[in-house]
């Protein structure tokens, strides 16, 4: 499948992901202290960054023109949407900054390398976070999936305040409307 316009697409024909409650532990859980390259060309250890933080992860953006990582992706429960998802995050990144999160952050599996040149492109305000080894993802038991002999982060999105989360954003659908979610969960919980 030939992926020519990432940000078009009709919610209505792709699968919408169930509720399998991989990610009903994550509330209240500590961050560990692991640190991961992220496209700024630094290390960032979530647990250890003072005050509220978002942190959306995904299984994996996709490149214009290129083919899909497989032929059945829109087939696959939360797999579509990973650059929408991105994109709104960087449309509201401002709107978030002033809602009180300290930090937001994009998160997959895929290479620093990737991930740069896709936050080059997409031009993001925010720094992505990679998790090419996997090291935070079986810390924290993330719901993840297995495509392509890929281990691949299913679509959630974090807050973290203070090291712990607080919230959790899970399953995430469509994709494209989980950035004003997050907006309007800061909205009401201030802290």
């Amino acid at each position: 499948m030939n992926q020519r316009n990432l940000l078009e697409v009709d919610w209505s024909t792709i699968p919408a992901p169930a509720d399998d409650g991989a990610a009903a532990h994550l509330k209240g859980m500590s961050i560990p202290p692991i640190s991961l390259v992220a496209t700024d060309d630094t290390s960032v250890t979530l647990a250890s960054l003072p005050g509220r933080t978002v942190v959306f992860a995904y299984p994996r953006t996709g490149e214009p023109g290129k083919i899909a990582l497989v032929d059945d992706w829109d087939l696959i429960p939360g797999a579509r949407g990973c650059t929408p998802q991105t994109c709104a995050f960087r449309d509201l990144f401002a709107e978030l900054k002033a809602a009180g999160a300290g930090h937001v952050f994009g998160l997959s599996t895929q290479t620093n390398t990737y991930q740069t040149e896709m936050a080059s492109r997409l031009h993001l305000p925010f720094p992505v976070l990679s998790d090419e080894k996997l090291e935070l993802t079986r810390a924290l038991d993330l719901p993840t999936m297995q495509v392509a002999g890929l281990t691949l982060i299913k679509r959630l999105a974090l807050i973290i305040d203070d090291g712990r989360i607080s919230h959790v954003f899970y399953p995430v659908f469509p994709p494209d409307r989980n950035a004003g979610d997050v907006l309007s969960w800061l909205k009401d919980n201030r802290v």
